[in-house]
Formats: C-alpha cells, sequence, structure tokens
C-alpha cells in the first residue's frame, strides 16, 4: 500500500487500479478471518502474500489491539546472502539495504516486479537486476528454474513473453530484445558468478532460436522490437537504439558461449552476427566528428559504452561527451530503466569514477538518495515520488546501483577468462567523498573483500582477501605501492598478482 489518507485510512488506489476484477467478490489485499470465539486465536495466511506499508484492521465487534498483535514475516525465496557493503556514507548503506529489501521481496519462486499487485516475472526488470541478485544472494537455483521456465514459454519461432510464467499475456506487448534478452544474460552471468555453464548449455538451443528469430524480422541489423527505456526522468532515447544494442548482446553471448561448447561454425556465424549488428548501430547513430551516439542523452552514451559498442578509437571521447552530459544535468541521472543499468558503470568503468559516485550519492530529485531521504525502505517504480496515482513503492527495477556498489566503488569482478571468480579481477575506485568504503562477496571458492580507507589526502590502507584455491588480479597506480610492508613494482599497466590470503596494501601518491 502506497500510504494513508488525510482521515488515516490505508490509501490503495495505487494498486486497486491493477486489480482485476473490480466486484467485491474477492477484495484486494485483504483477509476475512472469522473468530471461533474461543480463547486467543491466531491467523496467518498460508496461501497467498502481500506486499504492504500499512495494515488495517476492521472488525464488527470491539477489539482491543496493538502493534504487538501483529508480526510482519518478511516472505521470499530461501536465498543465503553471500554479499554485503558497508561506507561512510550513510545514505548509500540505505540505498544497498533498500536495494536488497526490493530484490527479496520480488524473489518468490521467479523474480517478479512488484509483490503487492502484478506480482509478475517481468523480464527486463530481471536482467537488469540480476548482478546485483548474484553479487548479494547465492541465488543461482532461483535462476536455472526461471530457465526452465523461459523454456516452457518460449513458442516454436523463438519468442518469448515479457513476463514469464504467463498464462498467455505478453508475446504481443513487452517483449523484445530489451526485455526478453533473459534468456541469453542471465545464463551468461551465471556462469560468469558461479563457473558454472550448465544454464548455458541447457538454453543454447533456446538462445539461438530467439536470435534467429530477430534477424528474420531485422535484416539490417537494426531492430525496434521492444519497450525502450521504460520510465525516463525527461530524455527518451530512440527504442531502436537500445533494442539494437540487446540484439548485438544476445548474439555476442550466442557467439562466446558456442566457442566455449567448440562449436566453430555457430562461433563463426554469430560472430559475425554481432559485428554486423554493431557497424549497423555504429553507422546510423554515432557522429564520428563529436563522439555523440543520437541527441546524446544519457542512455545513449552510456549503453554503446556499457555493452560493448563503441569503437576503440571513439571510447574516450564518447566517455568525455557523458561525462559533459552528467554535469550539464546536474550531476543526476536523466535515465530510464535500460540506461539505469548502464550509466554508472559507463562512467566508472571508463575514467569518470568520482563523478558516478556524486551521481549515486544524489540525495535529490532524481535520485536513489532523493528515495531515501523521503522516508522509502525500498526501491520505486519512478523517479518521482509523485508522479503518478498508480506508483509502486516496491520495484527491483532500478535496483543496479546495488551491483554498482560491488563494481564501481569496491572493484570486485569475476575475470571473464577465468569465471567463477577462479580469479578475481580487482579494481577498486578510492572516489572523493567517501572516507571508507567495504565490499564483500563470498564466491564459489569462498571470502573475497575489497575495503580501503583514506588515511590521509596521499595514503590509502586497502584491504584484501582472496579466497583459497583461487588468484587476483589488482589494477592500482600509485607512486608508491607496499603489499604486507613490501614495495612492489606494479607491471601490465598498473596491475599485479596475488596469490590466495589475506593482504594489507598501501597505497601512496
Amino acid at each position: 500500500m502506497q500510504s494513508i489518507d488525510s482521515l488515516g485510512n490505508v490509501d490503495m488506489s495505487n494498486i486497486d487500479v491493477h486489480y482485476r476484477p473490480t466486484d467485491d467478490s474477492d477484495p484486494f489485499q485483504t483477509d476475512i478471518y472469522i473468530l471461533k470465539g474461543e480463547g486467543e486465536e491466531t491467523f496467518m495466511p498460508k496461501f497467498n502474500y502481500k506486499g504492504f506499508q500499512y495494515v488495517l484492521v476492521e472488525s464488527d465487534q470491539p477489539i482491543t489491539l496493538s502493534k504487538e498483535d501483529l508480526t510482519g514475516m518478511f516472505m521470499h525465496s530461501d536465498v543465503p546472502s553471500i554479499g554485503k557493503i558497508h561506507s561512510s556514507n550513510e545514505v548509500v548503506d540505505k540505498i544497498w539495504a533498500a536495494t536488497n529489501a526490493s530484490y527479496l521481496s520480488n524473489l518468490f519462486g521467479y523474480p517478479t516486479d512488484c509483490p503487492q499487485r502484478e506480482k509478475n516475472g517481468w523480464t527486463g526488470d530481471a536482467h537488469i537486476a540480476v548482478e546485483t541478485g548474484l553479487y548479494n544472494y547465492d541465488a543461482i537455483t532461483i535462476y536455472e528454474k526461471w530457465m526452465d521456465d523461459h523454456r516452457d514459454e518460449q513458442q516454436p519461432n523463438g519468442v518469448l513473453p515479457s513476463i514469464i510464467p504467463t498464462w498467455g499475456w505478453g508475446y504481443d506487448w513487452g517483449n523484445g530484445p530489451d526485455w526478453t534478452s533473459t534468456i541469453a544474460i542471465i545464463p551468461w552471468e551465471v556462469y560468469q558468478f558461479y563457473g558454472d555453464s550448465s544454464a548455458l548449455l541447457e538454453n543454447y538451443d533456446n538462445i539461438k532460436k530467439y536470435v534467429d528469430h530477430i534477424t528474420e524480422i531485422s535484416p539490417s541489423g537494426l531492430t525496434d522490437w521492444g519497450l525502450g527505456d521504460w520510465v525516463p526522468v525527461k530524455d527518451k532515447t530512440p527504442k531502436e537504439l537500445t533494442s539494437s544494442i540487446y540484439y548485438y548482446v544476445d548474439a555476442n553471448i550466442l557467439a562466446k558461449t558456442a566457442k566455449l561448447f567448440n562449436n566453430d561454425a555457430d562461433y563463426a556465424k554469430y560472430m559475425a552476427l554481432s559485428t554486423k549488428i554493431k557497424k549497423a548501430i555504429n553507422e546510423k547513430y554515432l557522429d564520428t566528428k563529436t563522439g555523440i551516439y543520437g541527441s546524446g542523452y544519457q542512455t545513449e552514451l552510456s549503453a554503446p559504452l556499457y555493452w560493448g559498442i563503441v569503437p576503440i578509437e571513439y571510447k574516450k571521447v564518447v566517455a568525455q561527451n557523458l561525462a559533459d552530459k552528467v554535469i550539464q544535468d546536474e550531476k543526476h541521472i536523466n535515465v530510464g530503466l535500460l540506461g539505469s543499468k548502464t550509466i554508472l558503470n559507463a562512467l566508472s568503468e571508463n575514467g569518470y569514477a568520482n563523478l558516478a559516485y556524486e551521481m549515486a550519492a544524489q540525495e535529490t530529485f532524481p535520485s536513489w538518495g532523493y528515495w531515501i531521504k523521503n522516508g522509502a525502505t525500498t526501491l520505486l517504480e519512478n523517479w518521482n515520488i509523485k508522479s503518478s496515482s498508480d506508483l509502486s513503492r516496491n520495484h527491483i527495477m532500478f535496483g543496479e546501483i546495488g551491483a554498482w556498489f560491488f563494481k564501481g566503488i569496491g572493484g570486485i569482478f569475476p575475470d571473464p577468462e577465468s569465471p567463477g571468480f577462479k580469479n578475481v579481477l580487482l579494481k577498486p575506485n578510492f572516489v572523493e567523498g567517501l572516507q571508507f568504503f567495504e565490499a564483500e562477496h563470498v564466491g564459489p571458492y569462498g571470502r573475497i573483500v575489497s575495503g580501503w580507507e583514506k588515511q590521509s589526502d596521499k595514503r590509502i590502507k586497502y584491504n584484501v582477501v582472496v579466497p583459497p584455491n583461487s588468484t587476483a588480479t589488482v589494477f592500482l597506480k600509485a607512486k608508491k605501492i607496499t603489499v604486507d610492508g613490501e614495495e612492489i613494482t606494479s607491471t601490465n599497466k598498473g596491475s599485479f598478482n596475488l596469490k590466495s590470503g589475506d593482504y594489507n596494501i598501501i597505497i601512496e601518491n
């Protein structure tokens, strides 16, 4: 429930609008319990769950009731916690906690969009937040099961619905590569985090069928099939650009998977396809004179950067243009769902980590911190709290920031060449505005820690834990680096390798 009205009554207008049927035979978000009248009685629903912020209790008989008489049960799939962050910024920590609360309350057998009204397995919401889920929770079995649902729902021509599972709705609206790329992205991310290729193998033919269908209806390499950058703040990126980028992502994942399984013919075919798509995108949308995609919106610039569309020779200027656009937007987000996945990562991975942090830590509209400052303990469906009467106050779709804390500040990445954190990539960013930050993730080999604290303007203490039977590649650039008191000479553009163990690293500039 969104709020209470001026009389103190529960206001369910934001979810009633989505409810069908509209008569009173099955009241929505309501339990009716008839007392037996024999001593103390307790009641708990056994066949449903409800998302709520307030509880209204009504009775036709006088009762005495206090808040201690009600117990709220946090219901979600049983996924162990394997990740956490802690920082010197209380708002950052609350954003991370709110993201996790939204993730869990939208994980009930499969990823859902909201726990109070639709409870649908919206594909776009799920692949945007998959890294947030995998950094924080051991959720592999949930995703493997949901991929089974994908195979069940896929039509013979390769088309998937926008919600999975479905009762038949979603094949003709809301789907397309920007949403239903779950069929490729989620098995690939599971492989990156766990080193387990089973989901890729089980879904290989389904990914092929899906990519082949897009190719059939999009011979030019560009596709307009999809929903686009859903719920943008202001700037609206062309749907053809974002859908074509996800078409590229799917084809590229398919090519890499074919190579993994030693299928040389498919590797050649789909690598050529991904190259064709990338070329078509750049020919239409990239101005090579200015390094601007489209109109230069945040999503238009960050999505090509993040997903590997930008030619190497243009990456620096495109990243600079993105930074300039963010500064022009007063260091606030100006994206929708798809851009929320790419904006922070594109900045932090291309030399603008400080700017990415400023954007992530904003406390005024529009921002994640704006929600927190207005009392949110979960993520919302729209950047503007007062923008819509049907606004949900518990959606995971803008939840990529929960993963970005691990990547963009903590710098913990799985190594694509050695997935499952067999080799850990550590690329911390000691951003301005934070005094300390620590990220911890328990991978298949054990506990990984990347934590830093600024001891002075020129000295940083960096603590690293590399789990047993694994290694780490650390990327640091500094005048002087000591590891457990021993000065090292970093090689390979500022990187050095560590074996398993606990390390105290001092960085001096």
